[in-house]
C-alpha cells in the first residue's frame, strides 16, 4: 500500500473493459458497479452523487471507474500517456519517491475505498506537476498549472492506446464506434469507453457464444396483464376480448361496450369483459343475442283473455263481443243497454240481457185478459171467455249464459195467494217440447224450474208455468200461469 511514501496526489489505474465471451447476467456486477438493462452491461457507480458527504475536511469528490478520489478543491487531473519519465527530484525538505510512484513535496496519505477505488488526500502541493509512472494522471495544484502545458503545436506528447492528442495537446478519447475502427459484429452494437470500446447486444438481445439471441421477454413475469407476445428484441402486450390496453401498453381495463359501441336492440349490461343485451317487458332476445322480438302472448296461453286476445308489439290486449265490455284488463262484462242507449218505445220496456237486449210491451195483456198491475194480467170472472182459462197470467223475464252447467236451478215459483183447504200442483204447459226444463215441486205452495239440458244463444224461451188449486171436496178448481221468457245469451260470460 505504498505507507511509506510521502505523496502529494496517488495515481489510480485505468480500468480497461473487456468482452466477454459468456452469456451477460442481470446481477453479477463487481463493487463499483451496477446492471444497465438497457445497455445490458454493467456500468460504473457515481459515488460523488449517491454517498453523502464523501470527502471530508474542505476536500472535492472526483468519480472514477469502481471508486472515487477526494482532491483538494485546486486541484485538477489531466491524462498523460507519456511513457514513465526518470523520477523527479524531490523538492528541497522532501524524502523523494519510489520507483513508479509519485513525486511530491509535501506529506500525503492514501487508502483504499470499497470496489476498488482510492481516497487520496493532500494537504498541500508545491512545485511542478506531479508525474505517474503507469496510471496516466497528472495532478495540478490550480488551474493556472494548465498553462504550463506547451502550446507550441510541435510538441507531440504521447497518448496510451485509445487516446489522441487534441489540437490543445490534451490526449482525449478516440471514439472508435464513429470512426469505425471496431471490429464489433453486424449483430452487435459498438458502446465507446474512456480509451476503448465494448461491443454488445442491442437491447432484447443477449450474448449466447459469439451471438446475439433474442430475450423472450414473454418467459420473464410479470410483463403483461394477460397475454404477452414476443418480438424480435422486444415484445407487447395484448388483451382479451373485451379489454383494452391502458396507458402503461401493460395492464389490460374493461372496456363498456354499453358505452362504446352498443350493439343491442334494447337494454345492455356491461360485465367485466364483456357485455349482455336484454330486452323490455313483451320481448325476447333473438338468436343473434342481440335484438329483440315480440313475444306473442296470445299463443302461449289460451286463458289469457275471457273472449278474444289481440296481441300487439310488446303487448296484448284483450277484445269482447259486442254488447260487453272489457273490465280488469281480461274479462268481458255485460253492457246493461237499458241503462245506457237503447231503442225501445214509450209503450216498451227494455230487458237487458247477456249480451244484448229486448224490448217487450209495457201492456203483454191480450182479449179478454186486463192489465191489473205490471206484468199482471187477469181474465174478469164476469166474461163467458174466461171460463175455460187460466184465472191470471204473469209475465217475467230472466237471462241466462250460453252453456250453463246442468242440472241447474234458474227459476222458482211461488202461490201469491192461499187458500184454505186447498191443494196447489204445478206443471209445464207450454215451451218444453225439447224437455229442457224440469218442475220440481219443492212445498205445497211453491215449485223450482230446473235446467236440465244445456243450452247454446242466443235463444229465447218462452216456458208457461201452470199452477192448479183444487179444494179439498173437488169442488174449487182453478188456475193460474207464469209466462217465463228465457233468453240465452251468445256467450258463457
Amino acid at each position: 500500500m505504498l505507507k511509506a511514501l510521502l505523496l502529494t496526489m496517488l495515481t489510480l489505474a485505468l480500468v480497461k473493459s473487456q468482452d466477454t465471451e459468456e452469456t451477460i447476467t442481470y446481477t453479477q456486477c463487481t463493487d463499483g458497479y451496477e446492471w444497465d438493462p438497457v445497455r445490458q452491461q454493467c456500468k460504473d457507480i457515481d459515488e460523488c452523487d449517491i454517498v453523502p458527504d464523501a470527502c471530508k475536511g474542505g476536500m472535492k469528490c472526483v468519480n472514477h471507474y469502481g471508486g472515487y478520489l477526494c482532491l483538494p478543491k485546486t486541484a485538477q487531473i489531466i491524462v498523460n500517456n507519456e511513457q514513465p519519465q526518470q523520477e523527479t527530484p524531490a523538492a528541497e525538505g522532501t524524502s523523494g519517491a519510489t520507483t513508479g510512484g509519485v513525486a511530491a513535496s509535501s506529506m500525503a496519505a492514501s487508502g483504499v475505498l470499497p470496489g476498488g477505488g482510492f481516497v487520496a488526500s493532500a494537504a498541500a502541493v508545491a512545485g511542478p506537476e506531479v508525474q505517474t509512472g503507469r496510471n496516466n494522471f497528472v495532478i495540478r495544484r490550480n488551474p493556472a498549472d494548465l498553462q504550463r502545458i506547451p502550446s507550441n503545436p510541435s510538441h507531440r506528447i504521447q497518448c496510451a492506446a485509445g487516446y489522441e492528442q487534441s489540437e490543445h495537446n490534451v490526449c482525449q478519447d478516440i471514439d472508435e464506434c464513429a470512426a469505425g475502427t471496431h471490429n464489433c459484429r453486424a449483430d452487435q452494437v459498438c458502446i465507446n469507453l474512456r480509451g476503448s470500446f465494448a461491443c454488445q447486444c442491442p437491447p432484447g438481445y443477449q450474448k449466447r457464444g459469439e451471438q446475439c439471441v433474442d430475450i423472450d421477454e414473454c418467459t420473464i413475469p410479470p410483463y403483461c396483464h394477460q397475454r404477452c407476445v414476443n418480438t424480435p428484441g422486444s415484445f407487447y402486450c395484448q388483451c382479451s376480448p373485451g379489454f383494452q390496453l391502458a396507458a402503461n401498453n401493460y395492464t389490460c381495463v374493461d372496456i363498456n361496450e354499453c358505452d362504446a359501441s352498443n350493439q343491442c336492440a334494447q337494454q345492455c349490461y356491461n360485465i367485466l369483459g364483456s357485455f349482455i343485451c336484454q330486452c323490455n317487458q313483451g320481448y325476447e332476445l333473438s338468436s343473434d343475442r342481440l335484438n329483440c322480438e315480440d313475444i306473442d302472448e296470445c299463443r302461449t296461453s289460451s286463458y289469457l283473455c275471457q273472449y278474444q286476445c289481440v296481441n300487439e308489439p310488446g303487448k296484448f290486449s284483450c277484445m269482447c263481443p259486442q254488447g260487453y265490455q272489457v273490465v280488469r284488463s281480461r274479462t268481458c262484462q255485460d253492457i246493461n243497454e237499458c241503462e245506457t242507449t237503447n231503442e225501445c218505445r214509450e209503450d216498451e220496456m227494455c230487458w237487458n240481457y247477456h249480451g244484448g237486449f229486448r224490448c217487450y210491451p209495457r201492456n203483454p195483456c191480450q182479449d179478454p185478459y186486463i192489465l191489473t198491475s205490471e206484468n199482471r194480467c187477469v181474465c174478469p170472472v164476469s166474461s163467458a171467455m174466461c171460463r175455460d182459462l187460466p184465472q191470471s197470467i204473469v209475465y217475467k223475464y230472466m237471462s241466462i249464459r250460453s252453456d250453463r252447467s246442468v242440472p241447474s236451478d234458474i227459476f222458482q215459483i211461488q202461490a201469491t195467494t192461499i187458500y184454505a183447504n186447498t191443494i196447489n200442483t204445478f206443471r209445464i204447459k207450454s215451451g218444453n217440447e225439447n224437455g229442457e226444463f224440469y218442475l220440481r215441486q219443492t212445498s205445497p205452495v211453491s215449485a223450482m224450474l230446473v235446467l236440465v239440458k244445456s243450452l247454446s244463444g242466443p235463444r229465447e224461451y218462452i216456458v208457461d208455468l201452470e199452477m192448479l188449486t183444487v179444494n179439498s171436496i173437488g169442488t174449487f178448481r182453478t188456475s193460474s200461469v207464469l209466462r217465463l221468457t228465457i233468453i240465452v245469451g251468445p256467450f258463457s260470460f
